[in-house]
């Protein structure tokens, strides 16, 4: 009933549509009339638009699976199980850098910890789009920043990019 293609680009903005309606309702309330529902519009609208913004900042790392292997974040652990090469596993305590770079045409995050050991993830593997969250615990990471390299890695054949390092 739906072209595949409209589907697929609601499917990846969903989070922002959703939110976006919410910002709607809270501007239809606020506009209902009196002191009671122009508070609690304004409240929805408020809800709304922090729920937007972070859909927006969220939405270059939601991407068509394409690589193989599958990301977990949990208990403020990166988890990579690769299917093709060998996954690992490290602590966002222990994180010191993070690179984006294209290797063999895939961009591929390059975590390292303050052992040296790298991590090398997949930017759209199965449950990448969890970095996000778990990136923004970091001290002093501007996820704009990280958008910005996005774009620039999937643009250039050979493009290497830091990310983020840790302060001190």
């Amino acid at each position: 009933m739906i072209r595949p293609e409209l589907r697929a680009w609601a499917a990846r903005r969903s989070e922002a549509l959703a939110a976006t309606a919410i910002l709607l309702a809270g501007l239809w309330l606020a506009l209902r009339g009196g002191w009671f529902f122009a508070a609690l519009g304004g409240l929805v609208l408020l809800v709304g638009l922090s729920l937007l913004l972070g859909a927006i900042r969220r939405l270059p790392f939601r991407r068509r699976i394409d690589a193989p292997g599958v990301v977990e974040v949990d208990e403020g652990a990166i988890r990579y199980y690769g299917a093709a090469v060998l996954g690992g596993e490290i602590a966002l305590r222990d994180l010191v850098e993070i690179r984006l770079l294209r290797l063999k045409g895939r961009g591929n995050w390059r975590l390292r910890s303050a052992s040296g050991e790298a991590l090398l993830v997949p930017v759209d593997a199965a449950g990448a789009e969890a970095l996000a969250h778990a990136f923004t615990a970091l001290p002093g990471l501007d996820m704009g920043t990280v958008s910005a390299a996005l774009a620039h890695v999937a643009d250039q054949p050979d493009a290497v990019r830091t990310v983020w390092r840790r302060p001190g």
